[in-house]
C-alpha cells in the first residue's frame, strides 16, 4: 500500500492516500487542493460527482465520464492510472514569467467521477499526482464501515475555529476579561457555564467549550494533535495525544455530560485528561 496520509471527503464519498509532506488548502467549493507547503512540487486538485442514485445508469457514471471527455476533448487521450481508466489532457500558460503546465485526468468508479488536476512547473514530474489517483477508493452505500482517524481536514479545522472563537468572545463579553488560551481560563469558562446564560439545549454552545477545553491542552502540552474522526454519519475534530488509541472528543468532555444533566466542571475534565495520559 501507498506511504502516506489518508483523505476521506466530507460525506464520505471517497478516500485517497496523498504525500505525507503534502497539507489541504482552501479551494473553490467542491473542490479540495493540496500541496508541499515547505517545497512546492506542484497543486493537486481533485472534485468527486457522484451519479443521482435513482438514475438506472448510476452504477456506470464514472466510466461513462471518462468516454464523454474523450468525445468532447480532442486533446484528451485515453491512459491508466492503476487500475483506473483515465481521459488525460494537457495545457500549458505563463504566470509571472514562469511556464507551467495543468495536467488534467477525468476518471470514475462506480458511481462518482473525478476530475484531477496537478498545475506543475514546466517539464516537472507528475508522478505523485498519479500516485494519488492509483489511490482513489469509492465507499459503497449502505456499508459500515470501521471509525477510521485521519489527519484533520479543513472542515473540521473550521469547526475547532470557531467554537474556539465563540467562547473566547462569549467570556469577553459576559466577564470583561481576556482569554488567553491558557490554564488559567479554565475558571473563566467555568463561570461562564456556573452563569446560567448557556441553555442546556445548545449543543453547539457546549460543543464550542469542549473544543475549547481541547485547544488549552493542546497550547499547554505538547503531544496533541488535532484529528478527524470518521465514524459512521459523525465527521468531527478529536485531539489524539501522541498517536495514542483514547482519543479526546469535545462533545462528549462536556455537551455528553450537559445532555446527560450532570453538572460539568471543566477544570476537573482538563485534569482527568492529563492524568489519563500521563498512565
Amino acid at each position: 500500500m501507498q506511504q502516506g496520509n489518508k483523505f476521506i471527503s466530507p460525506g464520505a464519498w471517497f478516500s485517497m492516500i496523498y504525500p505525507s509532506n503534502w497539507n489541504e488548502f482552501e479551494d473553490g467549493e467542491g473542490s479540495f487542493l493540496f500541496y508541499n507547503p515547505d517545497k512546492w512540487t506542484g497543486n493537486f486538485r481533485i472534485s468527486a460527482y457522484k451519479a443521482d442514485a435513482k438514475s438506472s445508469a448510476a452504477m456506470t457514471y464514472g466510466r461513462q465520464s471518462v468516454l464523454d471527455e474523450l468525445k468532447e476533448n480532442s486533446s484528451a487521450s485515453s491512459i491508466k492510472i492503476g487500475e483506473l481508466e483515465c481521459a488525460y489532457s494537457k495545457e500549458m500558460f505563463q504566470e509571472e514569467g514562469e511556464y507551467y503546465t495543468t495536467h488534467l485526468w477525468i476518471t470514475g468508479i462506480n458511481d462518482v467521477a473525478f476530475e484531477c488536476s496537478f498545475t506543475v512547473l514546466k517539464g516537472a514530474e507528475v508522478k505523485e499526482a498519479e500516485e494519488v489517483i492509483a489511490s482513489l477508493d469509492v465507499r459503497q452505500n449502505g456499508v459500515k464501515y470501521p471509525a477510521e482517524i485521519i489527519p484533520i481536514r479543513l472542515s473540521e479545522i473550521y469547526q475547532v475555529n470557531e467554537g474556539y472563537e465563540w467562547a473566547v468572545s462569549t467570556v469577553k463579553k459576559l466577564l470583561k476579561k481576556d482569554f488567553q488560551g491558557v490554564e488559567d481560563d479554565l475558571l473563566r469558562l467555568q463561570q461562564v457555564i456556573d452563569g446560567g446564560t448557556i441553555d442546556k439545549s445548545q449543543r453547539d454552545s457546549w460543543m464550542a467549550f469542549g473544543v475549547t477545553v481541547c485547544t488549552i491542552l493542546g497550547n499547554e502540552i505538547d503531544g496533541f494533535e488535532w484529528k478527524t474522526l470518521i465514524d459512521g454519519n459523525r465527521e468531527v475534530p478529536v485531539l489524539q495525544y501522541k498517536q495514542a488509541e483514547n482519543l479526546i472528543d469535545p462533545m462528549k468532555l462536556i455537551w455528553s455530560k450537559v445532555k446527560a444533566g450532570e453538572h460539568c466542571n471543566v477544570v476537573e475534565e482538563y485534569k482527568n485528561v492529563i492524568e489519563e495520559i500521563g498512565r
